[in-house]
């Protein structure tokens, strides 16, 4: 479905925060000079990264068992100076250095994990990592009867892998925040979020049980929801932070459920033991419904709330309320993927139950297929990237239900080097263009900003898996990965998913870069290229997006997850590559032709197809179906039934009722309390007379 620009309905400024709470370019002008702590402090900052990497490298060589713990908390580290420092460092003028100080605890992170990963690949074939505890601090942290955790972290291949990803793409989205937020003057609050949310997010990869990964999965929940309301004063924001943290929530339940009931079947929730248990488990049957189907669907469960997948998936196209590095480093390339790491860490376990791999895989396409299609008619450019990175979650799934879980994990790789870098483009657009989102208000940029337009084009080119790049080779083994499991059905759906994300891809680029500028003409005159502490990123995710896809991943990583994926290792048709190369031309073709060959076409489509295209500018009508469950079911069900039913009705009315027995017995009582001596000297004679008669009358 091809909507016309004219016909769609205008979004907002997705960050048109007040001045105050606005980022580079957001309210404060174009030129503006950076601060003078800005320009004071390369020698703090040069210091600070020496003391760091320093550090660092005495670690590595004194105690290299404690360098897995460093990575954790260097950026834990970096956010306790700055959350109790930085109404002083904001005072003196230092919020540049306090980011870079931000910066360098995650790239001092980022060199210990390629340490540590160098370390991991020298581990004899089949061996699955080392469980690090820490030496000097070292303690049980649960013992409560039979349930006890201990407090360690888990180093293979697997948290490796997720290791690199957060702290290498982490560093460079923090680098680009130096630049993107240098006017905005909370921003050392910012820089203090982000160290948190790296933190817990390396606690979750790193974290060698289910509660301990629980504590990072709930942190970075924590920080989403921090991170998304940023701008806390503009309401939008707010409430889309808020409707993270509650659509979270509700996977949660899931999550701790299965967590409980793991530790009943297996009676540890340690990952590895876990995984050695299910080796020796028998596998159910399709649509038996056992204990470990229970526990595999309650934990997809909480996956689907993390990841954004049907139904939970709502809360993550209005993440992008939050500035445009968070929904690069939360919302593209680190948590929303923490449900498919769990998944492909547990899937020896999932292997053993089809139902819940029918299940995930299912659920995976259809919501690769909405993601897909409500990107074809968005304007918002963040909101294209937006069901675009809900699209490509859902072929994550869809690897993990056909049992393809190393697949999984590097289609995750590789995403998180050309997501990132499309969302950090389109900030470099919003940044050139004082916060304008609306991509029908943008058109002709690509001479104006030639940095970003390049790289945004070959993270373009890399997620429509064009021949080469790195998007091509992992979407290539998804869809092989169907056809092994047979499943063709899927892999069909996939090949046409992979067709749409080709088109709406590149009719983004169309409508922002190509063509005439359709903007007004004081933004026009300010239009400029993002400073280089902004593009270097750029560059650097442009690389990754174009040589990430020859990393082998699925092999790397195939004995931490012990699932046997040779099973899944045959060679590919020969025509697949064919195929789905073929597939993501002809997208990119058909939007060339449709916006800049003949670009009054759409709008005739729009036309003819009015009802589709409302339904899918309604997101499906699930945010309407969820407001309307939230206003009549929770909140109509909550004042009729809890409010007026059981408050009104029965708890006050059995209190209420009481006191009204106890009054009006009293009123009755007190008749007899008339003030007369003869009166009560009357009862007291006739109490006599009662009394002797009983006497007389029991003789």
């Amino acid at each position: 479905m091809v909507a016309h620009s004219n016909h769609e309905p205008a979004s907002g400024h997705d960050e048109g925060a007040p001045a105050a709470h606005a980022p580079a370019g957001h309210g404060a002008g174009h030129g503006h000079p950076p601060e003078a702590g800005f320009a004071g402090s390369p020698w703090v900052v040069l210091l600070t990264f020496i003391l760091l990497f320093g550090a660092g490298g005495w670690l590595l060589r004194s105690f290299p068992d404690t360098v897995p713990f460093a990575i954790l908390l260097l950026p834990l580290l970096g956010f306790t100076v700055l959350a109790l420092f930085g109404d002083a460092i904001r005072d003196q003028g230092e919020g540049a250095g306090a980011c870079w100080l931000a910066c360098g605890t995650v790239l001092t992170s980022f060199a210990l994990a390629v340490a540590t990963v160098y370390r991991v690949m020298q581990f004899p074939a089949g061996d699955t990592g080392l469980r690090f505890t820490q030496p000097y601090l070292g303690f049980e942290w649960i013992a409560a009867g039979p349930f006890r955790v201990q407090m360690n972290l888990l180093v293979d291949n697997l948290s490796s892998v997720m290791v690199l990803v957060v702290t290498g793409v982490g560093s460079l989205i923090h680098i680009y925040s130096v630049g993107y937020m240098s006017h905005d003057p909370d921003r050392v609050r910012y820089f203090s979020y982000l160290n948190l949310f790296t933190f817990f997010m390396l606690l979750l990869v790193l974290g060698g049980n289910l509660p301990l990964l629980f504590v990072g999965w709930e942190g970075v929940g924590l920080c989403s929801y921090l991170l998304i309301g940023f701008w806390f004063t503009k309401k939008s924001a707010a409430d889309a932070g808020k409707k993270a943290f509650i659509v979270n929530r509700i996977g949660d339940v899931g999550l701790i459920l299965g967590m409980i009931l793991a530790f009943n079947l297996f009676g540890t929730l340690d990952l590895v033991d876990l995984v050695s248990n299910a080796t020796s488990l028998t596998e159910e049957s399709l649509w038996q419904f056992g204990p470990i189907t229970t526990v595999c669907l309650l934990l997809f469960l909480g996956a689907c709330g993390k990841s954004a997948q049907i139904p939970l998936h709502v809360w993550l196209p209005d993440a992008m309320e939050g500035p445009t590095p968070v929904s690069a480093l939360i919302h593209a390339a680190t948590m929303v993927t923490a449900g498919v790491y769990m998944v492909a860490r547990l899937g020896a376990l999932y292997s053993l139950s089809p139902t819940a791999m029918t299940v995930v895989a299912v659920i995976g396409t259809a919501t690769a297929v909405l993601g897909a299609t409500i990107a074809l008619v968005q304007t918002d450019i963040k909101k294209v990237l937006a069901y675009s990175t809900v699209s490509q979650l859902g072929y994550m799934f869809l690897a993990c239900g056909v049992g393809a879980f190393g697949v999984a994990v590097f289609h995750l790789f590789t995403h998180a080097f050309f997501k990132a870098l499309l969302f950090l483009g389109s900030g470099s657009v919003i940044h050139a263009l004082g916060g304008e989102q609306d991509m029908r208000k943008m058109g002709g940029l690509w001479r104006r900003i030639p940095v970003t337009f390049w790289t945004f084009v070959i993270g373009t080119l890399a997620i429509a898996g064009i021949p080469g790049l790195a998007g091509y080779f992992s979407k290539d083994a998804i869809l092989g990965g169907a056809l092994e499991a047979g499943r063709p059905v899927l892999f069909v759906v996939g090949l046409i998913v992979a067709l749409l994300t080709a088109f709406y891809m590149t009719r983004a680029v169309i409508l922002t870069f190509l063509g005439t500028y359709r903007g007004d003409a004081e933004t026009g005159s300010h239009i400029h290229e993002s400073p280089w502490v902004m593009l270097g990123p750029l560059v650097i995710l442009a690389i990754g997006s174009a040589v990430g896809g020859y990393i082998e991943i699925p092999h790397f990583v195939e004995p931490a997850i012990r699932v046997g994926e040779g099973a899944h290792a045959a060679p590919h048709p020969i025509w697949l590559p064919y195929v789905a190369s073929a597939a993501a031309i002809i997208g990119i073709l058909v939007a060339y032709y449709l916006y800049l060959a003949f670009p009054e076409i759409p709008s005739r489509i729009y036309a003819s197809a009015r009802g589709l295209a409302r339904v899918l500018e309604n997101k499906y009508g699930f945010d309407a179906l969820y407001d309307r469950i939230a206003s009549r079911v929770i909140v109509g069900g909550s004042e009729d039934v809890l409010w007026r039913g059981v408050d009104v009705r029965l708890i006050d009315g059995a209190v209420n009722g009481a006191a009204s027995v106890a009054a009006a017995v009293a009123r009755s009582v007190r008749t007899v309390q008339v003030g007369l001596v003869r009166a009560y000297a009357l009862v007291i004679l006739g109490g006599a007379v009662a009394v002797l008669s009983y006497l007389l009358w029991r003789r």
